[in-house]
């Protein structure tokens, strides 16, 4: 076997040689899934719940000294090149203790925008908003872990959650193998097509063969495995093993509770809060067994609230739950989950969203209500946006500076908190069941099964376009961040995305029912479906 060696001086006085040995023949290292919080994992007091297109630029390249020697005598270009083979997580955390020219690689613009081409295919545009201020390093370290963690993901069986291959998925998993082992030469090919890649998957009984492989499959064929008259090999293995699945499956045992809404909370996806047709809020710990373990239901053993909960809301430590029957209640999670008071919205609240000190809840009666959580009269204005909304407002997300709502007569609409007017209004063809607000993006679904990309930049809201990602019915929850994208739908499904234009569908995760709501903290998923009967809460993790 071959080997490299490479002397890397660096110039200063008394500095001492290192010598670093490439072994040519050896793979890079696989990328580390996202990785559940370090520490405790014991079950959590609630005291103690909460922790403290062609990408250009007109940036400057750094270079290697000039004098240097080995591995950094080579072109920047070339530096570069090397190191896109290495995973984002490596480049960010491992590069810049090696020394401070390799720590600019994670400094270079061009280099981010290149990884992030190849990952979401030359076809795809990303990011779908203003690329100012766009944070490319964690968007590409996202997308990475995402397809480590759900690109060829197999079959989920067992009561355990335990995960098992599922026989006939070997192109999906050479996808997702290619992208861990080979980010260079492979994942633009590999995941070039119109919708790209997509595995479906049966997340409730396990059924062999739930793999359908669609979109383009002669895009991931490896020229390697292909005969002499083009056809594939079958009978090559891939060329190194599959790494284990990085996800764990648990289903929480509800006792026939009907789920309405799924929350996770205290910042590391340790706690699922649940609310439900019985008209309680219940806690959840997610490190204890394999199926998790009932903490605590708020409020006692009687009913927390006088209607259904359809929504929660959480901004440490505080946690709202909101009810059919008109009542916004606050829960102190750091005192116990002690109940912190109870507000009464006159009108059914039918999404909640908590900013800094203030709760907005959307209503039934064409309205968003601003509370101030610091004082006994929490009601700070209500604002009647007649002239935006003619009905019931379905969803909701906000910042400090705008509040940005859907309503059932297909408008959506922003206000502008600093100047206290409406700020724009716009018509859609169907109207808006769930929204995500992150950065200068905002991602809806609406009741058609579609998904909606939007731009919020000083001050300007755009509608950029709309997309079918392969949904069939109102789509009730959706969760985006810079290189995540989560949707769910009455239509019986989960599906997970790069968040791209269009979307990269990586997995489609099969219910028996209609999924009411998800939930995504710290690399966990948490999924409510159900349907008047039977619910189910279902949540995805990464593998201790």
């Amino acid at each position: 076997m071959s080997e490299v060696r490479v002397d890397v001086t660096e110039q200063k006085a008394g500095t001492e040689r290192v010598r670093t040995e490439v072994d040519q023949d050896q793979d890079p290292p696989p990328l580390d899934p996202v990785k559940p919080p370090t520490g405790e994992t014991s079950r959590p007091d609630l005291q103690g719940l909460l922790p403290g297109g062609r990408p250009s630029s007109t940036e400057p390249s750094p270079s290697p000294s000039a004098e240097g020697s080995g591995l950094l005598s080579l072109p920047w270009e070339l530096v570069t090149h090397i190191a896109s083979y290495l995973s984002a997580q490596c480049v960010i955390t491992v590069l810049p203790k090696v020394c401070h020219v390799l720590g600019n690689l994670g400094k270079d613009s061009v280099a981010w925008q290149l990884r992030a081409r190849r990952l979401t295919g030359s076809g795809a545009g990303f990011p779908v908003g203003p690329k100012e201020d766009f944070n490319w390093p964690n968007a590409c370290l996202e997308m990475e872990q995402l397809i480590t963690c759900w690109a060829g993901q197999a079959d989920l069986d067992g009561e355990d959650g335990d995960i098992q291959q599922n026989v006939g998925g070997d192109v999906l998993l050479r996808v997702r193998e290619e992208v861990e082992w080979r980010p260079e030469e492979r994942v633009a090919s590999l995941m070039l097509g119109e919708r790209g890649p997509r595995a479906v998957v049966d997340a409730v009984d396990g059924r062999e063969g739930a793999f359908d492989q669609i979109d383009h499959q002669e895009d991931l064929v490896d020229p390697r495995h292909l005969s002499d008259r083009g056809e594939v090999d079958r009978g090559q293995s891939p060329r190194s093993p599959s790494p284990p699945p990085a996800l764990e499956r648990m289903t929480l045992p509800l006792q026939n509770a009907d789920i309405c809404s799924v929350l996770l909370v205290g910042g590391e996806g340790r706690v699922c809060a649940t609310g439900s047709q019985d008209m309680k809020v219940k806690l959840w710990d997610l490190q204890v067994g394999s199926r998790g373990t009932l903490l605590r239901a708020l409020g006692g053993q009687g009913h927390t609230h006088q209607g259904w909960v359809v929504c929660l809301a959480y901004r440490g430590p505080l946690l709202a739950s909101g009810s059919l029957g008109g009542t916004v209640r606050l829960w102190d999670l750091e005192a116990g989950g002690a109940a912190r008071g109870l507000i009464r919205t006159g009108f059914a609240p039918h999404c909640l969203s908590f900013q800094t000190d203030v709760l907005l809840a959307g209503t039934s009666h064409n309205r968003i209500n601003m509370y101030d959580t610091r004082v006994a009269e929490p009601l700070v204005k209500s604002l009647r946006l007649h002239s935006s909304h003619g009905d019931a407002v379905r969803c909701l997300a906000a910042d400090d500076n705008y509040i940005i709502s859907g309503s059932t007569d297909c408008t959506v609409a922003v206000y502008d908190r600093r100047a206290g007017k409406a700020l724009k209004k716009l018509q859609l063809s169907s109207f808006l069941s769930s929204m995500s607000y992150s950065g200068s993006e905002v991602w809806a679904g609406d009741h058609r099964g579609m998904l909606h990309a939007f731009s919020m930049q000083a001050g300007v809201f755009k509608h950029l376009s709309q997309f079918d990602v392969g949904h069939t019915s109102r789509i009730t929850g959706i969760h985006r961040s810079p290189g995540s994208l989560y949707t769910c739908s009455c239509d019986e499904t989960v599906k997970v995305h790069l968040p791209s234009a269009p979307p990269r569908t990586l997995c489609t995760l099969l219910q028996q029912d209609w999924v009411y709501g998800l939930s995504v903290e710290a690399g966990v998923l948490a999924v409510a479906s159900g349907d008047f009967w039977l619910s189910r809460v279902q949540v995805w993790r990464p593998r201790r």
